[in-house]
């Protein structure tokens, strides 16, 4: 009798972690969506795309990266979040590497074609970069693979870096190497001669504005993330500072 209980006590036990693995991958915080892969014959550093990085390199990110369907994309808010991606072996074996999962920053936008193209809305769809797309997936024929993404905390090297573009009148700062939310909702800017913040407007991407001159001053920043997380970045740049200079500050979203 004790041998019967036993065994039944370990099915009810592996009856459970299945369940749980079950619920992580189905109910758990992953969403269904599809993947295909850009840039077979380019650096993908240089694939700066419609969030305005130039190059993901030197913005923080790596080569892990992927333009996003416009229901991901929002207009250019999700510039700079993190997606935890995996291949849907359930509905592909042939193709997914089984327990392979990549991280990747979004960096740019795939767009729709009206046409029933799969960046068209409503569906989630992930365009990587090659070296991203085939650590979740087989090389071979398939250029289309389903997978499960969630929503995951970007960590990022050094501080958050601002880059100064633009000119007198139309102050353009392209804020990059942001990490925890890692999508920015607001931002606001301050300059030496300047007691009080000034809110920015986004131009495209992760490019926000201010309309009035600047130079000559340190200047400060302050950044609000999707999720509701707000630093300041106090005397990140100094009054030198010229167009086209980057500056890293020495705080980091966590």
């Amino acid at each position: 009798m004790a041998t019967v209980d036993k065994r039944v006590f370990i099915w009810q036990f592996v009856l459970v972690i299945i369940c749980a693995v079950f619920e992580v991958i189905n109910g758990g915080g992953w969403i269904n969506a599809r993947a295909t892969y850009y840039g077979g014959n380019q650096n993908p550093s240089t694939l700066g795309g419609a969030c305005g990085y130039e190059n993901s390199y030197q913005a923080g990110f790596g080569i892990n990266t992927a333009a996003l369907s416009g229901a991901l994309f929002r207009g250019g808010e999700a510039c700079g979040a993190c997606y935890q991606v995996i291949c849907n072996s359930k509905l592909d074996p042939k193709w997914c590497l089984r327990r392979a999962s990549v991280t990747v920053t979004a960096t740019n936008f795939c767009p729709s074609n009206n046409q029933g193209g799969w960046c068209d809305p409503p569906r989630h769809h992930f365009d990587m970069s090659m070296p991203a797309f085939f650590r979740i997936a087989r090389r071979g024929d398939e250029g289309i693979v389903p997978v499960l993404y969630r929503r995951v905390a970007c960590k990022r090297r050094g501080g958050v870096r601002f880059t100064l573009k633009g000119q007198p009148n139309f102050n353009m700062i392209l804020i990059t190497n942001v990490g925890g939310g890692g999508d920015i909702k607001n931002a606001w800017i301050r300059g030496s001669r300047s007691k009080t913040w000034t809110p920015m407007l986004k131009n495209w991407g992760a490019n926000w504005q201010t309309r009035f001159d600047v130079r000559g001053q340190t200047l400060s920043f302050r950044i609000t993330l999707v999720n509701r997380k707000t630093l300041e970045f106090l005397n990140v740049v100094p009054s030198s500072w010229n167009f086209g200079q980057t500056f890293a500050s020495r705080i980091q979203f966590s």
